[in-house]
């Protein structure tokens, strides 16, 4: 009886929550819808803060004793103020991971800490963001080296969940499912998809290969272009029937990954045609830099709430009332290696690199890094077309 009254309750509350204007829900102290958005906040904040240390802090840092010993060049205690805000930014994410990963029911202890108590957790995560400004030097690049590892961790689960939404939008358009005029739509799709996919690489070799002398660039940029084709080609093979749909979203991410890539590389070569004046930082440079930076926080917003991603197995179990929107330990997890993720951004993955006032993710490690992240893309997409095949031959052959 105490359990169908508190099933009822929480599903009460679950209708309540989203039928509940914005400022309700922000008024409610325990609200794990409007939670993820006070988090993505706090991140927000802890990103900025970041950037602030880099570029505006290097003067108030010298006055900290125990920054002394800094080792490096002149930018060494900018890198380190961002790698002490990022240190922080981990700590207070990675301990609600510990306390709030196996969730399932609303109302559950574990989820009113994750959705309420808020007059507690701000000063904590306050603290958290000081107490990194008074460890030695040694720490936070021990620190530093670590947060290469969980940014990478970092951008495979946002390439995991990427390339699972574009498999699911494919999905939802399958012939199957789908009426005619929903067939247009897709075609209409894939061939814009394909379309700005070519001009995306025209435009680069326009742009950023201009010569034949700059062959790191027309490498990048023709192999990517293979790889256009080679996803093509297996997603229209009959065994594999994925469509064209599927390809060219694929060929959209793949190819922005490479105009990433090349944008962040260092200014000054003759095949990276940027502004003049390199030392100045104009308009364009700064909203650059704040797109970078909201671009950035949505993305790791939006891969924290999609725990599903790795949920490769599709068994239809039906959610009830009372489960939790979303799983509150991977969505934490998420914004725990984001934090080292922005750290490594702003360094360009580099603790001891100099980078430039507005600058973002710049540098020739960061231009490796999104490659490899690029061609890993292409092997994970390949492997999620083909692995059904090679599973189905694989069960056939021990039946028989």
């Amino acid at each position: 009886m105490e359990s169908g009254e508190s099933r009822s309750s929480s599903s009460e509350r679950h209708i309540v929550y989203k039928d509940s204007s914005w400022f309700s829900q922000f008024r409610n102290g325990s609200n794990p819808w409007m939670a993820r958005y006070v988090y993505a906040l706090i991140f927000l904040v802890a990103t900025l803060l970041a950037w602030a240390a880099r570029d505006y802090g290097r003067s108030a840092l010298t006055e900290m004793e125990r920054l002394k010993g800094c080792e490096g060049e002149k930018d060494c205690l900018g890198a380190e103020g961002v790698l002490r805000v990022s240190l922080g930014c981990f700590t207070f994410f990675i301990t609600m991971f510990l306390s709030t990963t196996g969730s399932s029911k609303l109302g559950e202890p574990r989820d009113s800490w994750h959705s309420g108590w808020w007059s507690v957790k701000i000063p904590v995560w306050i603290s958290l963001t000081i107490i990194p400004f008074l460890l030695p030097s040694a720490i936070i690049q021990l620190y530093g080296g670590f947060a290469h590892f969980g940014a990478g961790v970092f951008l495979l689960i946002q390439l995991i969940s990427i390339i699972r939404f574009i498999m699911w939008l494919n999905d939802r358009c399958h012939p199957d499912k789908c009426a005619e005029r929903c067939q247009i739509h897709v075609m209409l799709l894939a061939t814009t998809a394909y379309v700005v996919c070519i001009a995306g690489i025209i435009l680069m070799y326009i742009w950023y290969a201009p010569e034949p002398s700059c062959l790191l660039n027309i490498f990048f940029v023709t192999w990517t272009l293979v790889l256009l084709q080679f996803m093509t080609s297996v997603s229209l093979h009959p065994k594999v029937a994925a469509g064209i749909l599927t390809p060219g979203l694929m060929g959209l991410y793949v190819v922005f990954i490479c105009w990433c890539a090349i944008r962040s590389e260092p200014t000054g070569g003759s095949c990276i045609r940027k502004a003049e004046a390199t030392d100045k930082t104009d308009w364009l440079t700064i909203i650059s830099f704040v797109v970078a930076v909201l671009a950035m926080v949505i993305a790791t917003f939006s891969t924290g709430i999609d725990s599903k991603c790795f949920q490769f197995r599709t068994d239809d179990v039906q959610a009830e009332d009372d489960d939790v929107p979303y799983g509150y330990g991977f969505f934490h997890f998420v914004f725990a290696t984001g934090a080292m993720y922005f750290a490594m951004l702003l360094i360009g993955w580099n603790t001891h690199h100099a980078m430039r006032k507005w600058t973002i993710d710049v540098g020739w490690t960061s231009t490796w890094v999104r490659i490899v992240n690029e061609w890993l893309a292409v092997c994970v997409y390949l492997w999620m077309l083909v692995s059904p095949i090679i599973w189905k031959n694989r069960q056939a052959a021990e039946s028989t």
